[in-house]
């Protein structure tokens, strides 16, 4: 594959996932955002497995469906700071399919219980925020992430590598 084209699948790729990210986030606004939220966009954070443009797409994705689902400014900025981290880490440990959505998990445990307590003034300890945070993740990336891994395997998706 040429330099051209193979730049040109890893922003249209890229592009693709940015917005399967932003209308998850945003179609599923009463749960996406606010004091305790369900980002089922966060099923996506498997995909740098597939490929690398996936860290640019839910990065991008993440700030931009903060941006237009109307998160608070310290939501959108560590929240899309804790997706990108996450993507990286995940794209780091793409050989094992189980490892993958670990980054992510630990990288929004970390961060978002922070956004929950100052950002949204939920009332409650950290590490309990910290706990539903995990939970919440979990589900999202380990249990649907798996679901999405397994589909896509099934499918033979190739992600435009070329055999």
């Amino acid at each position: 594959m040429n330099a051209n084209r193979k730049r040109a699948l890893f922003v249209a790729q890229g592009a693709v996932i940015a917005a399967l990210y932003v209308v998850l986030t945003v179609v599923l606004a009463p749960i996406s955002f606010g004091a305790m939220q369900v980002r089922l966009s966060e099923i996506l954070a498997v995909l740098p497995m597939f490929t690398p443009a996936a860290v640019p797409g839910l990065f991008i994705g993440c700030l931009l469906g903060n941006l237009l689902g109307g998160a608070v400014i310290w939501d959108t900025v560590f929240g899309s700071l804790a997706t990108l981290i996450g993507a990286v880490g995940g794209y780091l440990l793409r050989s094992n399919r189980w490892l993958v959505p670990l980054p992510t998990i630990a990288a929004n445990t970390v961060i978002v219980p922070f956004v929950l307590r100052y950002a949204y003034e939920v009332n409650l300890p950290i590490p309990l925020l910290a706990l539903y945070v995990a939970i919440v993740e979990i589900i999202s990336c380990y249990l649907l992430g798996e679901l999405l891994i397994t589909l896509l395997q099934k499918r033979k998706v190739k992600f435009g590598k070329e055999e």
